[in-house]
């Protein structure tokens, strides 16, 4: 066997066991929930989001595989990006967002899709690779979960994984920060428990005994974006819903994004041309079967 190290829940995430929004009771009281994805903001950034997924399946040493499915696939985005590597290839996309699913279906009609949690998956057949990019941190239990994804490979196949690894960075203390103050613990206390992502070691010796060979990797990407604001519009799309949804109501969401964003404003100070260097760090995995 191989092995590489390189350095360079949520209600309505996408793959993840979401259920059906339905009126919510807060202290008696009933609280608007937040819809099931906001993907227009999500795919704000969608140059960037792709990249990794670009830079993940670069990376998977397959000729031809048949059978590929997408857990997590949101709007399709990663899955057209599988597509143009191996055009041939019979693809499924899964994700557990109504919303991402109905513009998934809608920009690529050929494709299977099915709406599911990743952790409710049962495959029907093996496939010859197992892709997920940016989903599998919301999922719990990863030392249960990778080594299942895993026996889902066909011989000679692989398991890809990319997910978000930046929960030290100063936007996320950042919000851990605001959530930790008296106005909000009460409700956020449990906030930041359902981002599940471990050190790269940790998925080393939970596949190690399984795979022939074995990349993981971890990349630094360092981003252009305008100014604090800009980083707000990128949390709020993902790691921040964590903390939004437990807010019974906009006018709160709003006050907690704007007292975020003042702890932003002194962690990502804008330059000159109003820019701001956002750094933003993903763990890569590629399992061959």
């Amino acid at each position: 066997m191989q092995f590489t190290f390189a350095r360079e829940s949520s209600r309505g995430v996408p793959g993840t066991s979401n259920p059906p929004l339905e009126p919510l009771y807060w202290f008696g009281q009933t609280v608007e929930l937040m819809p099931d994805w906001d993907h227009p903001l999500y795919l704000k950034f969608s140059d960037q989001r792709a990249r990794p997924a670009a830079d993940l399946i670069a990376q998977i040493q397959l000729e031809n595989p048949q059978r590929l499915i997408d857990l997590g696939c949101g709007t399709g985005n990663s899955t057209a990006q599988l597509h143009r590597r191996w055009p041939q290839a019979s693809l499924t996309g899964l994700d557990s967002s109504p919303a991402m699913l109905a513009q998934a279906r809608k920009d690529h009609l050929d494709w299977q899709w099915m709406e599911s949690a990743i952790e409710d998956w049962k495959p029907q057949a093996s496939c010859d690779l197992v892709f997920s990019n940016a989903a599998l941190h919301w999922v719990p239990d990863h030392a249960v979960l990778f080594p299942r994804l895993f026996s889902a490979v066909a011989p000679g196949g692989a398991l890809a994984v990319q997910m978000p690894y930046n929960f030290l960075s100063p936007a996320h203390q950042g919000m851990k920060k605001v959530a930790a103050r008296p106005e909000w613990a009460g409700m956020l206390a449990s906030a930041t428990e359902t981002l599940f992502v471990q050190p790269a070691a940790f998925y080393y010796h939970a596949l190690r005994k399984l795979a022939s060979n074995l990349n993981i990797w971890e990349t630094e990407y360092l981003q252009i974006v305008d100014g604090p604001r800009a980083v707000l519009d990128w949390v709020r799309s993902t790691a921040m819903r964590a903390y939004l949804e437990r807010l019974p109501d906009d006018q709160q969401r709003r006050r907690f994004e704007e007292q975020c964003l003042a702890e932003f404003e002194k962690s990502y100070p804008p330059d000159d041309q109003g820019k701001v260097l956002f750094p933003y760090r993903r763990m890569f995995i590629v399992a061959y079967r």
